[in-house]
């Protein structure tokens, strides 16, 4: 019996004992006179038995039924086994079986196919989030083991709003250039250039302060100095508690991301590159995490005329041009074509392109340069020369080369046995 209902046994005690009458026991339980009349008639009745709720220990008219119940806890095993609630109960309502979260969670709990999470309590004080939409972006690569256990780590690149959390990944091998570049890239064709990027300390995206006091490569790395010419500002972090937005989406993805690798029995980056991009996983979490920003106004810029997202994220080196007219590249050689009027001479600083494709380009003050690729080094032909002379050939030309030895220039006994027959020769004449 609960408290209430000992109440009521203690009040109807005292009316059948006529300590007091039924309308004054009435207003003691709360109930109308008709109602402590029936309250007396079953506790006559019935004893006890009476005052207890006639539905205690049954189940609810709402409830799920046992067998319904047991499909769903056996669908989880064999399927879904370390899926949270959340995640569970949106996948099983796929398979046909709507059970909301709480009611899963309840029941894997009692079943002993999931524990309660301890959720840490928060130390620090959050920043707020930008008002608008691109005003700043969190980029960082999360290495995991995406494709299971013994599958190897791999680096999931990801990029995440901070006004909405609205999220773009990608998957690489590593935490690399190209991966930055490649998803950088593919935000600005979707949504415009942003204003500011938020990342770590990583010399992919800035260079070491050491390297920055000397001047080298203007204090900019490959990715950095093509963020500069968009005009994107990079902002460093100094802990991983400051990027937190981005941090966190990490968790969404090794949570829901290799699930969903698992379901689908994914083995290769392409195929992982296929589910975020084509088959719409990326779509989905914005839709069901994004947030409105403070602000309607979008941050984003659109891309300055003249520029071209092709030639700014590629990796740039300077050249000279040989007197051949050729340079050398990544130890390959290529010809520098004949035009008129003349672009380019021998001795000229030439900019070789490397871009994200694989393919190169030649410019000389923002002028495109036709090239050919050459098969092997220029100098080739003539060590084939020199091989095809004879061995009285070689040794006249060493003789007529031997006056410019630095061994000669420099040696004391050579040069005054040269100055003495110079003389004798002015005398004899």
């Amino acid at each position: 019996m609960s408290q209430k209902e000992r109440g009521r046994k203690v009040v109807l005690e005292n009316v059948l004992s006529g300590k007091m009458t039924l309308l004054e026991g009435g207003e003691l339980m709360k109930v109308s006179y008709r109602q402590a009349k029936r309250i007396l008639a079953r506790y006559r009745a019935k004893g006890d038995k009476g005052l207890v709720h006639q539905r205690r220990g049954l189940l609810s008219n709402r409830a799920f039924s046992g067998e319904f119940k047991n499909k769903i806890l056996k669908r989880y095993s064999e399927m879904y086994e370390g899926f949270g609630p959340t995640l569970a109960s949106e996948k099983l309502e796929g398979d046909g079986y709507k059970i909301k979260a709480e009611t899963l969670r309840k029941w894997l709990i009692k079943d002993g196919q999931w524990s309660k999470h301890r959720k840490r309590k928060s130390y620090r004080r959050r920043r707020e989030r930008r008002p608008r939409f691109g005003d700043l972006l969190q980029l960082d690569g999360s290495i995991h083991e995406w494709f299971g256990v013994g599958a190897g780590h791999k680096c999931l690149m990801n990029m995440v709003d901070d006004a909405t959390g609205t999220t773009l990944s990608l998957m690489a091998e590593g935490e690399t250039t190209e991966g930055a570049m490649r998803l950088l890239q593919e935000w600005i064709r979707r949504y415009g250039v942003p204003k500011a990027l938020y990342v770590d300390l990583k010399t992919l995206y800035v260079l070491p302060q050491k390297e920055k006091e000397e001047g080298i490569e203007d204090s900019l790395s490959v990715f950095g100095r093509a963020c500069s010419k968009l005009g994107i500002k990079i902002i460093k972090a100094y802990s991983a508690q400051a990027k937190g937005r981005v941090e966190r989406n990490h968790g969404v993805y090794q949570d829901r991301f290799v699930k969903e690798i698992r379901l689908r029995k994914l083995k290769t980056i392409e195929e992982a590159n296929k589910l975020l991009y084509e088959d719409g996983f990326i779509e989905h979490l914005n839709k069901k995490f994004a947030k409105l920003p403070a602000e309607d106004k979008d941050g984003h810029r659109k891309l300055p005329e003249g520029l071209y997202l092709y030639d700014i994220f590629c990796w740039e080196n300077d050249r000279t041009v040989q007197k051949d007219w050729t340079i050398r590249h990544k130890n390959k050689w290529y010809q520098i074509q004949e035009t008129k009027p003349l672009i380019v001479r021998d001795g000229y600083k030439v900019l070789v392109k490397r871009h994200l494709d694989g393919k190169i380009s030649i410019e000389y003050k923002n002028k495109k340069i036709a090239f050919e690729a050459l098969k092997g080094k220029p100098e080739e032909k003539k060590k084939e020369i020199a091989l095809q002379r004879t061995e009285q050939e070689r040794s006249l030309i060493s003789k007529r080369n031997s006056i410019n030895s630095p061994w000669r220039t420099f040696n004391l006994n050579w040069l005054k046995k040269q100055r003495s027959v110079s003389v004798n020769n002015v005398v004899s004449q």
